[in-house]
């Protein structure tokens, strides 16, 4: 995946509530809790539960009251919707709809595309990417970048249309790997299509920007940036979006109601009908602008642990790390499988015996984890997702418990 170069910014790595969380074993030992789970959700960054404290005090409705604390409600969530913008680097003209999560995102886009409109996914994308399309053509799973470009390509020539989608992800959920994100958004705009990055096992990561990736719309969820608190984006271009039916019909998505004719807002209120998750939106714009600050320190760190986790994983007997495109860069994520166990044994293993939360299962991507699995006795396997709540330490005793099976 093609990504700007980073700037410099402090070395510090940003605080979270969940430090210090100890387990007690089946020994009756306490240990410190490793979470490595992140690629599922993430604990919340201090300051964000701080910001979160200090906005509920004041918090009132949005854009309905003349109030101060109305007022300053108000503010700070045009604030956050900023803030989320400047973050995934939005265009003047692109517009920031707050929604529930990913999935939330996904299918208000789903709801807004013209009538017609083709979407091209491919088969290993998570459900959220996967499932909202109503007339897609479901691509095969590429196994190298190269494939991926090939593959689109094909598929766009063979499927010609006034209106088409393209839809990808940044990184995989199950392998952590980059996507040629740019490549294939300029792929598509050369064939006349749009395209849509899911976002949200990247931007935790590492920066992610829509002018320079050349994307027409992200999407992404504040649990997965450290952010919990039931908020997620889709940003992007407003034309579709103005042209759409509201999302949810109600109050805020109005210009005027009468007896025999509604007029609906345009903008982002025009999806976000009802009483908006302003503390959640808060709390992501907070995490964007944590992540930013420490971007250098975030990218230093996750590639120390997912070096150390593959090396580690490589060099242990009758563990399986099962990759899409071979093991190029991306997050520190490793899906495995262990010979002899279940993905269920091996995850039960590492949590009651050595006090590490792990994923097992087919991480809401079942067709990519069935295709990854083809070849080995196996019909689910085992996330190990680390993140900014991941130490050295936290590796080593994943590695450990591993060798002792």
């Amino acid at each position: 995946m093609s990504l700007p170069d980073l700037q410099h910014t402090t070395t510090a790595l940003p605080q979270l509530v969940s430090s210090g969380l100890t387990y007690r074993d089946r020994d009756g030992s306490s240990v410190e809790y490793a979470h490595l789970d992140h690629g599922a959700t993430t604990p919340a960054f201090v300051a964000v539960a701080q910001q979160v404290s200090n906005a509920a005090v004041t918090y009132s409705s949005v854009h309905r009251g003349a109030g101060f604390a109305s007022r300053v409600t108000s503010s700070r969530y045009e604030q956050a919707r900023e803030s989320v913008a400047d973050f995934v680097g939005a265009r003047a003209e692109d517009q920031v709809v707050f929604t529930r999560n990913t999935t939330d995102s996904f299918n208000l886009l789903a709801r807004a595309l013209p009538a017609g409109t083709t979407v091209f996914v491919f088969a290993s994308e998570h459900h959220a990417a996967l499932l909202p399309w109503s007339n897609a053509v479901r691509l095969p799973i590429p196994h190298s970048h190269a494939e991926a470009i090939t593959i689109l390509d094909e598929a766009l020539r063979a499927h010609p249309g006034e209106h088409r989608l393209v839809v990808a992800t940044g990184a995989s959920n199950v392998t952590g790997e980059h996507w040629p994100i740019e490549r294939l958004a300029t792929l598509a705009h050369e064939h006349g299509a749009r395209f849509a990055l899911d976002a949200a096992q990247v931007v935790p990561h590492r920066r992610v920007d829509i002018e320079a990736l050349g994307v027409d719309w992200i999407a992404f969820s504040g649990h997965k940036v450290y952010a919990p608190f039931g908020a997620g984006a889709l940003v992007g271009r407003r034309d579709w979006l103005d042209a759409a039916e509201p999302y949810l019909a109600g109050g805020g998505a109005t210009a005027r109601v009468g007896e025999d004719l509604t007029e609906w807002t345009c903008g982002p209120a025009r999806h976000e009908a009802g009483s908006p998750n302003v503390l959640g939106a808060i709390a992501l714009a907070t995490a964007c602008e944590i992540i930013t600050e420490h971007e250098d320190a975030i990218l230093t760190h996750e590639r120390a642990l997912r070096t150390h986790l593959l090396r580690g994983l490589a060099a242990i007997d009758g563990v399986h790390v099962h990759t899409l495109f071979g093991g190029v860069e991306g997050a520190p994520v490793a899906t495995i499988t262990v010979d002899g166990y279940s993905s269920e044994e091996v995850a039960r293993v590492l949590g009651d015996d050595h006090g590490v939360g792990v994923r097992d299962g087919r991480f809401c991507a079942h067709l990519l984890v069935d295709d990854l699995l083809a070849d080995h006795d196996q019909t689910s396997a085992v996330r190990i997702s680390a993140g900014l709540g991941t130490t050295p330490e936290h590796i080593d005793r994943v590695l450990f418990a591993l060798r002792s099976l």
